[in-house]
């Protein structure tokens, strides 16, 4: 089967998209808009970029009316955010962020999501999630118009929160302890509860 993106439709595309690049984290990412207005939400289109300098990414789709979210509309106006790590303990709130809210009302407040201050930025982070990256804004790059287009969001990763509770004998993340989840198709997400290892090669 051949599947010719060049004359498909973004909601089909994006159904080929979301079921085969799998499973994706979970950036619930943090913000406030200038006059102190709290946003929670969650991206799975997210990841690592580089190490030198640490940075990030997630990307952030306008709605069907072409307009942008309340996560890019804060980071433009406070070019800082927070990127907390969800593990499966925090699936439900999480999800429940994926909820519209009226403009400007905080998911802190109204799914009862306790926040916690951050360090080095102003948005505050989930108190608790197991860890969480507070971050300045690289840049953002714009990837198509209207409905469905893309805002690439660049973090420069300037501290980072992370719980002991997670941490191993040798003081790095235990991938058990720390549980995260990851995001399938429609509805589906998987833990990390399941694992295998696989020696990388000589480099």
């Amino acid at each position: 089967m051949l599947v010719d993106f060049t004359t498909l439709e973004p909601r089909l595309a994006y159904g080929w998209m979301s079921g085969l690049i799998t499973p994706r984290p979970i950036a619930w990412v943090s913000t406030i808009s200038t006059d102190g207005r709290t946003n929670l939400a969650p991206f799975s289109f997210f990841n690592g970029v580089t190490s030198n300098p640490p940075t990030l990414l997630f990307s952030a789709v306008n709605n069907r009316g072409g307009v942008k979210k309340d996560t890019i509309r804060n980071i433009e106006a406070v070019p800082e955010f927070v990127v907390n790590v969800v593990p499966h303990s925090l699936a439900a709130p999480m999800n429940a962020c994926a909820a519209l809210l009226p403009h400007g009302e905080s998911e802190f407040d109204a799914f009862n999501i306790t926040a916690a201050p951050s360090t080095k930025v102003r948005p505050p982070r989930v108190a608790l999630a197991p860890a969480a990256f507070e971050c300045v804004l690289d840049r953002i790059i714009l990837i198509g118009e209207g409905a469905g287009a893309a805002n690439l969001v660049l973090g420069r990763i300037v501290a980072l929160h992370v719980s002991e509770s997670v941490l191993g004998a040798d003081g790095g993340v235990d991938a058990t302890k720390l549980d995260t989840i990851g995001r399938l198709a429609g509805d589906d997400y998987v833990t990390t509860r399941e694992r295998f290892t696989v020696k990388r090669p000589d480099r």
